[in-house]
């Protein structure tokens, strides 16, 4: 999920178990095994019959194929995605996952291919002040000041109110330090059962990645859902989605990034970013 910061079970555990670990060998890559959700349109998704589709999944048939590897996709529930690389089960994750400090503790990445924004969705778009979305973007740091300035009116708006937040992604952090000691929040285990919460007037908003919420936003199902509030973007989002390794794999890592600038560079990226977000969410310099 965008934006995935990862319930590595125990992050404890996590880091002693990559201790552990022999030292990296050199590896004949030929083929290898790659882990999804399969559920967070429009990066990744299941099609009619089964078949992965979205953003990510045609960017990585188009770099396979570049790499001269054989890539086989499977369906991960995003809690126990990176315990599974990190154990053998997986050798590459592609799941909106968003570069952080923590992560890197326990995971590399490729360098990112996308960069995006979150936003406040509701059944009432006046809930929070403001014009709505992208209209009324805020970037924020990592300055705690300078957040709690920025979302002082957000905070005022969302006094005893109940915030849906999928938990375990790069947005947890943010509502949990922000919001917890003046609003109920309540974590689900993805982004879609937030989203049935806010339908059934269990919760009052949900905060998400917004190319996730303008997908569910297009189907009828969703008609009467609106952003509410500024979208928040900027480098309190870390660096941007990319794909995670083990440590160990610099090799592989190394395969990607090669791969991924050359996508990058003649615009394969951007076109696939266009088709599926219908904007162009490639990283800026």
């Amino acid at each position: 999920m965008s934006q995935k910061i990862g319930l590595f079970g125990s992050l404890a555990l996590t880091v002693a178990m990559l201790a552990a670990m022999p030292a990296a060998q050199a590896k004949d890559w030929t083929s290898v095994n790659i882990a999804t959700e399969g559920a967070y349109e429009p990066w990744n998704l299941t099609l009619p019959g089964g078949k992965i589709g979205g953003f990510e999944p045609e960017l990585m048939e188009i770099l396979c194929q570049r790499m001269n590897l054989k890539c086989n996709i499977a369906v991960q529930n995003w809690d126990g995605m990176i315990a599974s690389l990190n154990t053998g089960k997986f050798d590459v994750l592609m799941d909106a996952v968003v570069i952080t400090e923590d992560r890197k503790k326990v995971m590399a990445f490729s360098i990112p291919y996308a960069r995006t924004p979150a936003s406040f969705v509701a059944l009432d778009a006046n809930i929070l002040p403001g014009k709505p979305g992208p209209a009324n973007e805020i970037t924020l740091g990592t300055d705690e000041k300078q957040i709690g300035d920025a979302i002082a009116e957000l905070r005022k708006a969302l006094k005893g109110k109940t915030i849906g937040i999928a938990s375990g992604t790069i947005y947890t952090p943010f509502i949990d330090d922000h919001f917890k000691d003046i609003a109920t929040i309540r974590e689900y285990s993805n982004s879609a059962d937030t989203i049935l919460d806010l339908q059934a007037g269990r919760i009052d908003v949900a905060f998400d990645d917004t190319t996730f919420l303008d997908s569910l936003k297009a189907k009828p199902e969703n008609a009467n859902l609106a952003y509410t509030g500024p979208q928040i973007g900027g480098p309190i989002w870390g660096e941007g989605e990319a794909f995670g390794f083990r440590l160990k794999d610099e090799d592989l890592k190394a395969k990607f990034d090669a791969a991924l600038k050359e996508a990058l560079a003649d615009g394969t990226v951007k076109k696939l970013s266009e088709k599926w977000f219908k904007l162009d969410l490639t990283p800026k310099s």
